[in-house]
């Protein structure tokens, strides 16, 4: 399964700001959408991700306080990402490593969409249950000499 698998079924809806959008403005939009991430582009490029992690960070080192912060004091400016071509495998592996919840995807220095950890955990639950349901309709269609000449 590749990531265009994952973005196809989750659809292209996609939530960005500017490094110079303020803290707070992204946090409202975050919430609104009940996202939990943003993807920071500059000019067309991704620069940045923002994500609870860096807001929670970011209130800890203020106080409790998003102040005049922008999104730029804020994000993380070395983002994991992915291709669409990119096998979820190696998706699941880049996540667990770098411990990361969200990874941008680009394509020819495109954003395409985002996929979460929750996404790549949906598609392997959704991927697995399939399997299953095949091997059990296998199973049940197994043709009855067959099954008697195990015995």
């Amino acid at each position: 399964m590749k990531v265009s698998d994952i973005l196809r079924v989750k659809g292209n809806t996609l939530y960005t700001c500017t490094p110079e959008d303020s803290l707070a403005d992204a946090v409202n939009l975050m919430a609104q959408n009940d996202i939990g991430s943003l993807v920071v582009l500059s000019h067309g490029k991704v620069v940045g991700m923002l994500s609870f992690r860096e807001v929670i960070k970011s209130l800890e080192k203020n106080k409790g306080s998003v102040g005049d912060a922008t999104v730029w004091r804020a994000m993380d400016q070395g983002p994991l990402t992915c291709t669409l071509e990119t096998d979820l495998d190696e998706v699941r592996r880049m996540m667990l490593v770098h411990h990361a919840r969200y990874m941008p995807v680009i394509d020819k220095m495109m954003l395409m969409g985002v996929i979460s950890f929750y996404d790549v955990a949906k598609a392997v639950v959704d991927s697995q249950n399939f399997e299953n349901k095949m091997l059990k309709a296998y199973i049940n269609d197994w043709p009855a000499d067959e099954a008697n000449l195990k015995s």
